[in-house]
């Protein structure tokens, strides 16, 4: 049986769904993600506070994701991290 993620490893896969796609709908991303409805307004309520994400609504009132930079600074920090603890087993 796998693990939970945590709350750093669901933001991290949000950023990565997003990079992937370079813009995405919330409802995408929600997928993507696996995450529920509930969860997902929670972590992008504080994703485009913290400016890691900006949203933009088009003239046919679709919603769209971007990552900023700060978000992609984020990414690199997290792998670099990832990769540090993953060479000491841990």
């Amino acid at each position: 049986m796998t693990e939970r993620r945590n709350r750093m490893e669901i933001i991290n896969d949000m950023l990565i769904a997003i990079q992937q796609k370079e813009r995405i709908k919330p409802t995408h991303l929600m997928y993507k993600s696996n995450l529920s409805h509930k969860l997902l307004k929670s972590y992008l309520e504080e994703l485009i506070d913290k400016e890691f994400v900006k949203e933009e609504v088009t003239k046919n009132n679709y919603k769209y994701l971007f990552i900023t930079d700060k978000g992609h600074e984020f990414l690199q920090n997290f792998r670099k991290m990832k990769e540090f603890t993953d060479s000491f087993g841990l």
